[in-house]
């Protein structure tokens, strides 16, 4: 099967870093994928404020492509891009005047044919967490990191898995072999929609994380959200001027963590994008054979 793959506009501009990382995972593990042909914005921003119909719509035209170029199941990275889906995707199923109303709009049925997946869904099965465990290539053991998954992957709760104690990220983290410590802020909100607007809010809100994932003892914070990353990682600094105090905590999208584990070249883990001591990961990898 080849899985369809929606990158949103994140992980096609800004989160390269977590698009090609991701990318060298599935390659690795023999996953074939293929980009979804003229995809568009699944609108998360504040468009479902604005317009449930819209809201519904950006997301639904991205799944009536997917129907259209033949895939059963389309791969969907970014953690805010695949609520959206699962929100229209729970809407529709709850107000079929919403769903008659989207399907006359992007002249679409929906036949149900295609499922959206994160890919934490696929990585932590029995299956691929046994291929991971295997054919490891560097040891990352040393490093000690707490799982974040913030708002967007486990709502609404009857789409994805436990909301208040995803442990996907966990199991998979563990396969790649680091070190995953558990700890009491995995789905707090970052504060992501409060960025621009009121970024009081959002440093607030990223420093209870940091001061979270520090009390617990990480090396580093894993993620799955560019909207979180981009809080913790590059507000970072901000946050420690701001409330005078210091963490000098690496933020790795859970790609990443893979990618390094299956022995992927640094161009491919491209954590010089990053703010935060972005090469800590490696100093503390051993390796089998260094790329």
């Amino acid at each position: 099967m080849i899985y369809g793959y929606y990158p949103g506009c994140c992980l096609n501009t800004t989160c390269k870093d977590f698009d090609t990382s991701l990318r060298s995972v599935l390659k690795a593990l023999d996953m074939p994928i293929r980009q979804v042909k003229r995809w568009s914005c699944c609108g998360s921003s504040a468009v479902h404020i604005a317009s449930r119909q819209m809201a519904a719509s950006l997301a639904m035209t991205n799944l009536a492509k997917a129907e259209e170029q033949g895939f059963e199941q389309m791969l969907v990275p970014c953690a805010y891009c695949y609520a959206r889906f699962k929100f229209a995707m729970h809407e529709m199923d709850k107000d079929p005047e919403l769903r008659q109303n989207v399907e006359d709009t992007l002249k679409h049925k929906f036949t149900g044919r295609v499922k959206i997946i994160h890919p934490l869904e696929f990585f932590a099965t029995e299956e691929i967490m046994k291929r991971v465990s295997s054919s490891r290539k560097r040891d990352l053991s040393s490093l000690k990191v707490v799982c974040y998954y913030g708002c967007f992957l486990s709502r609404p709760p009857d789409h994805f898995e436990n909301a208040e104690f995803p442990q996907t990220m966990d199991r998979t983290v563990k396969a790649a072999g680091a070190t995953v410590l558990d700890w009491g802020y995995r789905t707090d909100c970052c504060g992501g929609n409060f960025s621009l607007t009121r970024t009081d809010i959002a440093l607030k809100l990223t420093k209870d994380i940091l001061d979270g994932a520090k009390q617990a003892g990480a090396d580093a914070i894993v993620v799955t959200c560019p909207f979180c990353h981009m809080n913790m990682d590059a507000r970072q600094s901000e946050i420690e001027a701001k409330y005078s105090t210091k963490y000098g905590l690496p933020v790795y999208y859970y790609s990443q963590v893979l990618a390094a584990a299956l022995g992927a070249p640094e161009k491919e883990l491209m954590l010089r994008m990053h703010f935060v001591h972005p090469q800590r990961m490696l100093e503390k990898a051993g390796s089998h054979g260094k790329q």
